[in-house]
């Protein structure tokens, strides 16, 4: 008897649906310009890592057999084809919101982004003057020999295809590559003219200087359109983690840069001819193909310059404190009373890195445990550990080399943490550690007593400034015991079972997520009032979805906020009708996971590492953890509250997949973000 299929959205094609939500940010026009701008980075940035890790896997799927795929559960060379139609008509809106709205919209500022067709005399001069000076000697052309191969693209660059054209008796034409180094700064101020704002981008300088690059030749026609391959970014590694790990890494790192292209995104004003030749010289494959418009490698426009007044940007919103916590007490003895919350980016994370320097200088202070996944460029954080060594301290450091595109400054980081005599675990060697947890070993009268941090996001103190996340300190027995028992396994290189309160992936995560909801489908069934609230950034484990939708028959009441990929499919009759979802896309990037649930009036709730997927219940090492602190579990809760409440950035997932934003029966508007920030000014202060 064949299993009975269950609603599933595909998870590639649900995180399409997911960028379509950040492409809205963008028509938004509530939201300031330049963060407009700023939003078609991210969206075009997404795209990049899609192509690079999803699309590749995808590739390499469809090269599997007919039983195979009917393992899968769906046919890859179709997903393929349905990803290439998604994202042409994405790119196609993309460059009518560029093109069509924020270029109109920058110039009633009086901010105009020149091409190279559009400078006068005196600006041309201007940029000639600097692609003389700044950009030519970093300019190497690859002339393009019918004999000899193609040149491999690097991964990501910026390069313009050009074709060099010599008229005479008989016409002559060869073929070009310019590639443009990524230290070339992306954007030119141009000089202002009559109180009129003017930029030009770097290969706008290029193609209005394309002569002085090739002027030994005499060519008499010089035509360059811009190309960007995304490729397969899927690092191949032995998994044994051994001495020779790093120089493993080192090695697929560099091949990385080399991998299969995925997409090669194309300048749609490029002649066929000129797209045929290059099609043919670099063997793409017809699904690869990515019309685009005259700008590649948007991500750096998250970097564009607002030449115009302040408003054009989102007003800074100072880091709020946390009543209680004071720099100048000691964050020990408050958390011997109380546990303490951080709701970043609203607080200041300076509480984590106060936490951390504490540690460092405090004499009872003899041990300090952590894992690190994804760190700040300069950080505090790695500072704060080496003082501590260098205080005589024993510091226990797990870093993650295999986090994905931070692996290289994940070496660095951990290479300079062993040359200050940090003891350094480079990870297990089945599973990426992703949890989000520290633990510090302090002598007190004799015996040790312990404090610690346990996050929803990474111990980096750059992405917490945009990254909405729950950050607690707590020195209750219930936790670090279960903690000290996890890093002590971790250490060993090991993984274990058996916590009493903790929620650890991946040997107990998945039967404790199913007891609990299991408890509630017990409550409903007994005729009682039963719900979930879930908060994750994605939702694709199979099992997952299935239980939430046996949940949901069972009459539970089910309320999910999903930032990403939602698979799970709300209001299909006989499976969902009792499910509801939203995705909130705002100025921050909504980052947290919360698990409340209803236990018959008795509510508890969970704070995790982990997204509802299966690697984060199967590949990788996760920490859940109970907010046990009656003050910190309502904090949250009037927070979750904000956001299940959200009709203006709130959109409603359904299985339409049509992103409307979400319409509730309050009379005023909700805005989550800003209702979350004055909240919590208004209580801590």
């Amino acid at each position: 008897m064949t299993k009975k299929k269950v609603p599933f959205l595909n998870r590639e094609i649900s995180w399409l649906y997911f960028n379509e939500r950040v492409l809205q940010e963008v028509a938004d026009e509530t939201v300031p310009l330049i963060e407009r701008i700023k939003f078609l980075s991210i969206f075009s940035s997404n795209l990049e890592e899609f192509y690079r890790v999803r699309v590749a896997t995808m590739s390499r799927l469809a090269n599997l057999n007919d039983k195979a795929k009917e393992l899968l559960g769906f046919n890859p060379k179709k997903v393929l084809n349905e990803i290439k139609n998604i994202v042409v008509r994405q790119e196609r809106k993309f460059e009518q919101l560029f093109q069509a709205t924020l270029m109109n919209e920058l110039a009633q500022n009086r901010i105009f982004i020149l091409n190279d067709t559009q400078l006068n005399v005196s600006r041309g001069e201007f940029v000639r003057n600097h692609f003389r000076d700044k950009i030519l000697s970093n300019l190497v052309p690859i002339l393009i020999q019918p004999d000899q191969p193609f040149p491999e693209l690097k991964d990501r660059y910026l390069y313009f295809f050009v074709r060099l054209t010599k008229k005479g008796s008989k016409t002559l034409q060869n073929y070009a590559l310019i590639e443009l180094p990524p230290d070339i700064p992306r954007f030119l101020v141009l000089p202002e003219t009559n109180d009129l704002k003017f930029i030009i981008l770097a290969e706008d300088i290029i193609k209005y200087c394309l002569d002085d690059i090739f002027y030994v030749f005499n060519y008499t026609e010089l035509d360059a359109y811009s190309i960007q391959v995304t490729r397969d970014a899927e690092l191949d590694i032995d998994k044994n983690v051994s001495d020779k790990f790093i120089d493993e890494l080192k090695t697929s790192l560099a091949k990385r840069k080399k991998g299969k292209p995925m997409r090669l995104l194309y300048d749609t004003q490029m002649p066929f001819d000129m797209l045929s030749v290059l099609v043919s010289k670099m063997k793409i494959e017809a699904e690869s193909l990515i019309p685009g418009n005259r700008y590649h490698r948007f991500g750096d426009f998250i970097r564009f310059p607002n030449v115009g007044p302040k408003t054009l940007e989102y007003a800074g919103n100072e880091p709020l404190k946390v009543s209680g916590l004071h720099r100048t007490e000691s964050i020990f003895n408050k958390l011997a009373e109380r546990d303490y919350l951080i709701n970043l980016p609203y607080q200041s994370y300076d509480y984590i890195i106060l936490f951390l320097r504490e540690a460092a200088i405090d004499p009872k202070v003899v041990e300090i445990h952590i894992t690190l996944y994804r760190l700040a460029e300069n950080s505090r954080v790695i500072n704060a550990l080496i003082n501590a060594v260098k205080n005589g301290k024993k510091v226990n450091c797990l870093v993650e080399l295999k986090a994905r595109f931070d692996e290289q400054a994940n070496i660095f980081w951990s290479t300079r943490l062993v040359e200050e005599g940090v003891h350094v675990n480079y990870g297990l060697t089945d599973y990426k550690v992703h949890s989000k947890i520290c633990l510090v070993k302090r002598m007190e009268k004799g015996r040790a007593r312990y404090y610690a941090n346990l996050a929803t996001g990474n111990f980096n103190e750059k992405t917490a400034r945009i990254y909405g996340d729950h950050s607690i300190f707590t020195a209750k027995k219930e936790i670090t015991t279960d903690l000290l028992k996890l890093f002590t396994a971790l250490n060993k290189k090991m993984v274990t079972k058996g916590f009493k309160h903790l929620i650890v992936s991946p040997l107990e995560s998945r039967n404790k997520l199913y007891n609990l909801i299991d408890r509630e489908i017990k409550i409903a069934k007994s005729g009682k009032p039963a719900y979930l609230i879930f908060k994750v950034n994605s939702l694709a484990d199979e099992g997952t979805v299935e239980k939430l939708y046996e949940a949901s028959n069972a009459g539970v009441q089910i309320k999910l906020i999903v930032r990403g990929i939602c698979c799970l499919i709300p209001g299909v009759k006989g499976y969902s009708e009792n499910i509801t979802v939203i995705s909130i896309i705002d100025r921050y990037l909504e980052h947290a996971r919360v698990f409340i649930y209803g236990n018959a009036g008795k509510e508890e709730m969970f704070l995790s590492s982990a997204d509802l997927m299966s690697r984060n219940f199967e590949h990788r090492v996760e920490v859940g953890f109970p907010v046990l602190d009656t003050e910190v579990r309502q904090e949250i809760r009037d927070i979750i509250e904000f956001q299940l409440q959200d009709n203006v950035k709130a959109r409603d997932i359904t299985k339409t997949n049509t992103n409307k934003y979400h319409k509730n029966r309050l009379t005023t508007k909700v805005r989550a973000q800003v209702q979350t920030y004055n909240y919590l000014k208004n209580k801590h202060q």
